[in-house]
């Protein structure tokens, strides 16, 4: 039991709090077990708990081992705040949209779509609207491309069989066949376009963020007004730059998850 006398405390939702913040004390998929354990809770309690952050986006569950999704960023802007995530990634965005004069964007996969958590704009009349924590269907978009062409091909079935829950209906609206061919050409070339699929007159390119052991753990883009910004300039131009800004915040990455725990005095 908690100290807390209050009749207006809401144990619930307390102990929901502690169940993610157990994530963040041990940074890897966690069992039901391990989880209960970490929150000294019981485990029907933490069942349910999250079972109910699954139903709401919150958490995964892969294989009996729970994980946090990056649906968590649209509980506010602390989350990002309080990971490494935005300072990780910021300095080389600013650098890049900067050098471009376009927006720059960083993104992971969430269901099937892709969920904003990094971002520097640049001011540009365009369809959409975006900033951190805006999900889009991730097929339609260069950065899901990116983190698609990456999944293993059961993952990548299931993910694509779960509804969007973005709430914009794309332009493209393409068959099995032309997916297949679409993510084939991603993994072949490293990186992917799109061209007004999502919406009118808005055109991007992106390039895979990696880890320390290679995996695919977000998505870095260049995005630009159709009227104002070729296909080949995306690739010929913007694209050299981005591929160095998604290595240099991939090597960032490596370093960030090698660093001690603890320090030892």
């Amino acid at each position: 039991m908690r100290d807390s006398t209050s009749p207006e405390f809401i144990e619930a939702i307390a102990r929901g709090l502690d169940v993610i913040r157990v994530f963040g004390t041990r940074g890897q998929p966690l069992s039901l077990s391990d989880i209960a354990s970490e929150a000294e809770l019981a485990r029907p309690t933490v069942r349910r708990i999250l079972l109910t952050l699954a139903e709401l986006g919150y958490v995964r569950n892969q294989d009996g081992l729970f994980s946090l999704t990056p649906h968590v960023l649209d509980l506010g802007m602390a989350y990002v705040s309080a990971s490494s995530i935005w300072e990780l990634t910021r300095p080389h965005l600013t650098s890049l949209s900067s050098s471009l004069g376009q927006s720059c964007s960083i993104a992971q996969l969430e269901g099937s779509d892709i969920i904003y958590v990094s971002r520097v704009a640049v001011p540009k009349l365009v369809t959409l609207s975006v900033s951190i924590g805006t999900r889009f269907p991730a097929l339609c978009t260069s950065l899901g491309k990116v983190l698609l062409a990456a999944l293993p091909t059961d993952e990548l079935h299931r993910t694509l069989a779960i509804p969007s829950r973005s709430g914009v209906t794309p332009s493209w609206q393409p068959e099995p066949d032309e997916i297949d061919a679409v993510l084939r050409e991603v993994r072949a070339t490293g990186w992917a376009v799109t061209d007004q699929q999502l919406a009118p007159a808005i055109r991007s390119v992106a390039a895979p963020i990696r880890n320390g052991s290679g995996t695919v753990v977000a998505a870095a883009n260049v995005n630009a007004h159709a009227l104002e910004t070729s296909v080949d300039t995306l690739v010929d131009d913007y694209l050299p730059q981005l591929l160095a800004a998604a290595g240099a915040i991939s090597a960032d990455w490596a370093r960030l998850e090698s660093r001690p725990l603890a320090e030892v005095g």
